[in-house]
């Protein structure tokens, strides 16, 4: 009996090869052919409508039930506000709400029906008007997890559930229990019975319909890199990112050389406050000023307080004695010449008076010395840069107190290889990015560190500029270039250094694109090679752009 048994479980093992092969043959060639696959598509985005015109470009994103349409400048990618939308549907032609900059909504009725619907958006901006098109497609609602297709002829025994090879183990396992049951005893039977329950449920419980487990579109869209490198970037998230576009246009621009510069004052809007002799220092009524201060020419800043020593001190009350005596007495000769006009001429009197004046003239100028600091006044109109004063300190001759600054006024000095470099032009640019416009002034003879300096006025708003500050000079020189002008944040830097930039395809899709780019001045690089005429990149949000993954 034995034998018979383990006989029967050899047919009933390859009854169930059998099924499993039949069973893979039907779901591998059930009407179509399984080649390379597609490349992955999109498919977590609401439906939508894409539509652009040369002065406008238009998306609009269906979720539930209300059609919100994203309207932009072709040519920046602004928000368009203001405009008025009328909307063309199946339904009829209905106007668009605003909901916000460049955004306005529309109650879409007629999306609850899948298919193509061809929709129509007349647009109406300031004097211009345009007319946009574009066919929204909905799909099928989404099978429910209990619909399935119907399973082959073969696998109608288990219910129909086309679960592949777990169900070509069921049937295999189905046969040899019936075949074995025939020469087996009744508990053997139940036991080949428990089995085959079991192998029947994990077929049952196999994988659904690939079609039942389709991605459906997420709450809101979001942004996403394609394996094909192109970037997936919603109208939504471009606003928040601050995307902004331009079309690129080639043309001829004068050579530039990058130079590094140094912010310096005004040679004739700034001052230095210095003692002439050595003292002590004092304040001046209301204390010593703080930096920043504005001052105008001549004010007082500080008092120097001139040391006298004990000889000093005697030979100036010595001589404050004489003068004295010699005042006592031409003040008395004088008054005897004024007593008797008649008997003496009126130049001796004269003579008297003249000579009594300057004998009290330089009494004062003897006391002056004793008691009268030096006042330290401000040589030109500023504010205070530096303040190097302390109450009781004492100060060398030639001491700097303080530096008088015109922050209006201010020069760059940049170090280059030649004297006509700037001369048609320059612009510097801080670390933080800002621009200034510079005009030249001159250039030295003399090298400093194996190069000329160039001297640079301040044209443009001074602001943020501050005497010391480095900079870099992009200033004209060379033979002119041919390229396209591009702003430099519109460049970043890719995983490899190259240098590239982000060109605008579609309404929400982005590719990179390396470039080859030259310095052209402080706001802008000219590339030379990998960007065409025409083209859309990206100027602002870049740099956000690139790290999407």
């Amino acid at each position: 009996m034995g034998s018979h048994f383990l006989r029967n479980v050899v047919s009933g093992l390859r009854g169930l090869l059998a099924c499993a092969a039949l069973s893979g043959s039907a779901a591998a060639h059930g009407g179509h052919d399984h080649g390379t696959p597609p490349p992955p598509q999109v498919t977590t985005l609401a439906p939508r409508v894409e539509a652009a015109s040369a002065d406008f470009e238009l998306v609009a994103v269906l979720r539930d039930g209300l059609l919100t349409i994203y309207l932009d400048r072709f040519a920046d990618n602004a928000p368009v506000e203001g405009a008025a939308v009328e909307v063309d549907t199946p339904e009829g032609s209905q106007p668009a709400k605003p909901d916000g900059p460049g955004t306005y909504v529309l109650p879409a009725p007629f999306a609850a029906t899948p298919g193509a619907h061809d929709i129509a958006f007349t647009v109406t901006a300031g004097d211009t008007v345009d007319v946009l098109a574009g066919t929204l497609t909905i799909g099928p609602a989404a099978p429910s997890s209990d619909a399935r297709p119907p399973a082959p002829a073969t696998l109608a025994l288990i219910g129909g559930t086309p679960s592949g090879a777990l169900a070509g183990v069921a049937v295999g396992l189905l046969i040899g229990f019936l075949a074995g049951a025939l020469v087996v005893s009744r508990r053997r039977a139940g036991r080949l019975l428990l089995l085959l329950l079991g192998a029947v449920g994990l077929a049952l419980a196999g994988p659904r319909d690939a079609r039942a487990d389709a991605p459906k579109p997420a709450p809101r869209d979001m942004a996403q890199r394609l394996p094909d490198g192109l970037v997936i970037v919603p109208k939504p998230t471009q606003r928040i990112l601050g995307v902004r576009t331009l079309v690129t246009a080639s043309g001829a621009f004068a050579g530039t050389v990058e130079l590094p510069g140094r912010v310096v004052p005004d040679a004739n809007a700034s001052g230095l406050v210095q003692s002439a002799v050595g003292g002590r220092l004092a304040p001046p009524e209301g204390g010593f000023k703080p930096l920043g201060t504005k001052v105008a020419a001549g004010e007082i800043l500080a008092y120097v307080h001139p040391p006298i020593g004990a000889s000093d001190l005697k030979d100036l009350e010595q001589q404050g004695y004489e003068l004295d005596q010699q005042i006592a007495l031409v003040k008395r000769r004088y008054e005897r010449l004024s007593a008797i006009p008649n008997a003496v001429t009126r130049r001796e009197v004269e003579e008297a008076e003249i000579e009594l004046n300057g004998l009290k003239t330089r009494r004062a100028k003897l006391e002056r010395v004793q008691r009268e600091p030096e006042a330290l006044r401000t040589p030109v109109a500023g504010i205070i840069a530096t303040a190097d004063a302390v109450a009781g300190q004492m100060a060398d001759p030639n001491t700097v107190v303080f530096r008088i600054v015109d922050p209006a006024r201010l020069w760059v000095e940049a170090l280059g290889f030649s004297p006509d470099a700037g001369r048609s032009g320059a612009t510097g640019r801080l670390p933080n990015g800002r621009t200034v416009d510079l005009s030249f002034l001159g250039a030295g003879i003399s090298e400093r560190a194996q190069a000329l300096p160039l001297l640079f006025s301040v044209a443009s708003d001074t602001g943020e500029l501050r005497p010391g500050q480095f900079l870099t000079v992009f200033a004209e020189a060379g033979a002119p270039r041919i390229g396209i002008a591009i702003p430099r944040s519109a460049v970043v830097r890719g995983a490899n250094g190259q240098s590239i930039v982000y060109a605008h395809i579609s309404a929400e899709r982005f590719a990179s694109l390396e470039v080859k780019t030259l310095p052209l001045d402080a706001s802008r690089v000219l590339v030379v090679a990998g960007l065409s005429p025409g083209q859309r990149i990206v100027t602002d949000g870049a740099e956000l752009i690139d790290q999407i993954r």
